[in-house]
């Protein structure tokens, strides 16, 4: 069997598709992830490549939050369980902190190459 010129047109369209898919789904690039932390109905944005630690206020107080090697955590908080410092610190697009006794929500926004793992739930 001899291969046409269409042949090869038809070859080479469909490998250039197929390696234009597999760059985009593997690349290792991250877009730049953010910080949404909302805070006494005000919303703040936070660039989560740029290290800080500042106060939010809340109803029962001020919450520490600390931005630091592209992760964000609540070191510190008014509110009596701690639940929210003991989350630890979050990256992953998707990952939230709340403390809901003091009405702050740390969110992680933006695409990033790292998929979630799998946990018991969603096994």
């Amino acid at each position: 069997m001899k291969f046409k010129p269409f042949d090869y047109l038809a070859f080479l369209v469909a490998a250039t598709v197929v390696v234009f898919f597999i760059v985009q789904a593997y690349t290792g690039a991250v877009e730049s992830s953010e910080v949404r932390v909302q805070a006494d109905g005000r919303d703040f944005l936070y660039n989560l490549s740029e290290d800080r630690v500042f106060t939010v206020s809340g109803p029962i107080g001020e919450t520490e939050i600390e931005i630091a090697g592209g992760m964000v955590r609540v070191p510190d908080s008014p509110c009596r369980d701690k639940i929210c410092v003991s989350v630890g610190w979050v990256s992953n697009a998707g990952e939230w902190i709340a403390c809901l006794p003091n009405r702050v929500f740390v969110r992680v926004e933006g695409r990033s190459a790292d998929t979630a793992p799998v946990d018991a739930q969603t096994f």
